[in-house]
């Protein structure tokens, strides 16, 4: 099989498992709606969703270059990493309004799910790599 039909079966494959609402604009526009009529802030969620990665592929690269490049890390390293933590932050707050939920309820919820999975409150590699939460 030649390279082109590879790539030509693999864009077909691609195609087929995409969902609708990310082929067409106007099924797209059509489930903006029915999240806006449950209450969902669009707009604010777009943001979040994408500052979150955003922010995180930035915190990933500062830590990327310190673990493997040979970056020493030093005082504006940490003033960095410091702000970056500071947009997630912001983000993840924005993503709290989005849904409408308080950000507390988010910190004792992930405190809930952790106890549930590591019982006693200690790391297992066995039940991080076999969530049952």
């Amino acid at each position: 099989m030649d390279n082109l039909n590879i790539l030509e079966q693999y864009a077909h494959f691609v195609d087929a498992v995409t969902s609708d609402a990310s082929k067409n604009n106007e099924v797209f526009i059509a489930r903006l709606q029915e999240l806006s009529d449950q209450g969902i802030d669009i707009a604010r969620l777009t943001t979040a969703g994408m500052g979150l990665a955003g922010e995180a592929g930035e915190t990933v690269d500062l830590v990327k270059k310190v673990l493997f490049h040979g970056k020493a890390y030093t005082d504006e390293i940490k003033e960095k990493l410091i702000l970056e933590s500071g947009d997630v932050s912001w983000y993840w707050m924005n993503l709290c309004i989005a849904i409408g939920v308080n950000p507390i309820d988010v910190l004792i919820k992930n405190i809930e799910k952790l106890q549930t999975r590591y019982p006693g409150g200690k790391f297992s590699v066995e039940r991080s790599e076999n969530r049952i939460v």
